[in-house]
């Protein structure tokens, strides 16, 4: 951390298995600071959402702030920033310490709809933000086994319930909505699910195609991703083998939002 970075605000902060987040802020004292979360908008978008905290002064001589699990974020990246008194500018709050141990094995606890996530993580410059989710329904992916043949995925469905009819669906992204269908073994508690991929069935169009579960014949498609744990982003963390089918590739791999995709070539 350079010198100019010292005599930056920075933020601590501690999630619970809830989704409750505790801020702790290093700053000079001021006058009515808060802590300023906010919604960062697309590309060429104006910003549009914001939430504003109170920060109060703790024991240790910090300011403090709690996120309550409601109401819930939107689905995003949220950015940090301390504004120091009513007419202060705002200022970006460097990543600090994160406690996310209560994070770490959050695909063992079912959600009820909607499923909202929150992890904290630290942006490629070094400040705190939160990666928010927020989805009717999810299904986490659990383990992803690659073969020379076929990638076989474990996963668990979240706030909905399978029924006669499910199956999984691989989408190729785009314009054509060219897809395949493929069986899936259900458990017994019509949550937990497996399904087997075969990657010949997966070279006759290039590109990327995006792995959904539809719990009921006539039910609306549910992302495969795995979002419920403490990586905000798992594309760079989880790489799996490209397997090579005649002339093309096919491999697994997860998005820049932690859903599960494979990627064709050839």
């Amino acid at each position: 951390m350079s010198r100019d970075h010292i005599s930056e605000p920075q933020v601590d902060c501690t999630v619970d298995t809830e989704g409750r987040i505790d801020f702790a802020v290093t700053a000079p004292p001021s006058e009515e600071p808060r802590l300023l979360l906010r919604l960062r908008p697309k590309k060429g978008q104006p910003e549009t959402t914001v939430r504003q905290l109170d920060l109060r002064p703790g024991s240790d001589g910090r300011l403090g702030a709690v996120l309550e699990a409601s109401p819930v974020l939107e689905d995003g990246r949220w950015d940090l920033y301390l504004v120091a008194g009513p007419e202060a500018e705002r200022q970006r709050l460097r990543d600090g310490y994160r406690d996310l141990r209560a994070l770490v094995d959050g695909d063992t606890r079912d959600r009820r709809s909607p499923v909202a996530v929150r992890v904290p993580y630290a942006t490629t410059d070094g400040f705190l933000a939160v990666r928010a989710w927020l989805r009717t329904a999810h299904a986490e992916a659990g383990r992803v086994e690659v073969s020379d043949r076929s990638t076989r995925v474990t996963a668990r469905l979240h706030g909905a319930s399978l029924a006669g009819g499910a199956a999984v669906v691989v989408r190729l992204r785009g314009g054509s909505r060219a897809e395949r269908t493929v069986d899936l073994r259900a458990q017994a508690d019509g949550q937990g699910f497996a399904f087997e991929v075969g990657h010949t069935e997966m070279t006759g169009e290039s590109g990327m195609w995006d792995v959904f579960v539809r719990p009921a014949a006539d039910g609306p498609l549910v992302r495969v991703g795995r979002l419920l744990d403490d990586v905000a982003g798992r594309k760079e963390v989880c790489v799996y083998p490209a397997v090579t089918v005649g002339a093309a590739t096919v491999r697994p791999y997860y998005t820049v939002d932690n859903d599960l995709s494979f990627e064709v070539g050839g």
